[in-house]
């Protein structure tokens, strides 16, 4: 049964998208992608998930983080960007920006070795969808980045690519842009979005799945 609220900017919620996954369902997902050639973990919390994704990084390469309120609620954001561990590529991309060298910005932040970042929704088939607004992370999250992990909450877990669809637009979008609002006063923009159906290179892309909810 759908359940529907409202933002402040009048937009519906389906709150229906919020429920997690059952086990069986993480396991048809798990087992889809890993046929589609993604690496796959299942983590119970999101501190397990924290701790997997540090011990994967490698601390020699550049590492870009997509905007994600998923990694900023897990702590990620913070590991990678201010730890002083890695080689983020952050940083230097909003210095580029404040700077307001947009252009160099653009060109340093192309080709990162690994991307870190969340979906939007992952279908039981093994699909993965990112939704965005400039479309900066969607490149790198399909080729341009040597690597990609993805951190991805069991509500965001759906049957199909319809349903997929949907989330992104009665769920996860307005979410973002309620967030946009209060940060900027400004409506967030649903631009671009990719689906990914397979990965070409085996292993490139990691998806992380946590019995957790986190992020929308």
């Amino acid at each position: 049964m759908t359940t529907l609220t409202t933002t402040e900017a009048g937009l519906p919620i389906d709150e229906t998208f919020e429920q997690a996954a059952t086990e069986e369902q993480l396991q048809r997902t798990a087992e889809a992608l890993r046929e589609h050639n993604f690496a796959v973990e299942i983590v119970d919390r999101v501190a397990d998930a924290r701790a997997l994704v540090n011990r994967l990084l490698p601390t020699d390469k550049t590492i870009f983080t997509a905007s994600s309120e998923t990694l900023r609620l897990s702590g990620l954001d913070d590991d990678i960007n201010t730890s002083g561990r890695f080689n983020p590529l952050r940083p230097k991309l909003m210095e580029l920006r404040d700077e307001g060298r947009f252009d160099d910005m653009r060109i340093a932040g192309a080709a990162p070795d690994v991307v870190v970042g969340s979906v939007h929704a992952v279908t039981e088939d093994g699909r993965l969808l990112a939704a965005s607004g400039s479309g900066s992370q969607l490149g790198l999250y399909s080729f341009n980045a040597a690597q990609s992990i993805w951190i991805v909450g069991a509500q965001k877990v759906v049957p199909d690519l319809e349903t997929a669809l949907r989330r992104i637009e009665t769920y996860s979008y307005p979410r973002e842009d309620a967030r946009f609002r209060a940060l900027t006063g400004q409506p967030a923009m649903l631009a671009k979005i990719l689906i990914i159906n397979r990965e070409m290179f085996p292993e490139r892309g990691t998806v992380v799945l946590v019995r957790e909810p986190i992020g929308y």
